[in-house]
């Protein structure tokens, strides 16, 4: 029993150092400061584990489609997107580099993500990372389909042809 008791008073301790740490303001949050690998790796892992557990929704549209991979170049450049993650010869805008984390590659990131995961974060956005929620400020559900659609094909978009979708007729 009383080893119960000194668990339970080491995490009453350990609970109130922590609080004290963060609420107390000593948690520095300067986006120009890296955060503890601790901190880093704690957010990575409850973020991927908050889209694993919520990304379920099956696209109604076929991503391989041309039109829709078209449709999704065009949303893709003018929603934005590639202001913070770039595009085929369109680079990072500066001001990206000033967010902590840092947007990701998304050539890099559509290999280790299923279509269901890329579309909710498109839809509903990553919190404290700079990600806006594309379905808050009115994009479709198709539309945000026809994001992902791009996405998945950045790696082999050459310039010319992300400059041609994008083209205003």
């Amino acid at each position: 029993m009383r080893i119960l008791a000194g668990i339970g008073a080491i995490a009453i301790v350990v609970a109130a150092s922590a609080a004290m740490f963060f609420f107390g303001g000593f948690f520095n949050i300067a986006a120009n400061e890296e955060d503890p690998a601790l901190v880093s790796w704690a957010l990575i892992k409850v973020r991927m584990a908050s889209i694993d557990r919520h990304a379920h929704d099956i696209s109604p549209v076929k991503l391989d489609d041309p039109d829709v991979i078209h449709a999704g170049a065009r949303a893709f450049a003018s929603r934005g997107c590639a202001n913070c993650h770039g595009a085929p010869g369109v680079n990072w805008q500066k001001f990206s580099e000033g967010l902590q984390p840092d947007p990701p590659d998304l050539k890099d990131v559509v290999k280790e993500r299923r279509p269901a995961q890329l579309f909710w974060v498109v839809k509903h956005g990553i919190k404290m990372t700079g990600m806006p929620s594309f379905g808050a400020i009115g994009a479709e559900d198709n539309e945000v389909w026809s994001i992902v659609a791009f996405i998945r094909t950045l790696p082999t978009v050459s310039e010319a042809d992300f400059k041609s979708w994008t083209a205003t007729p």
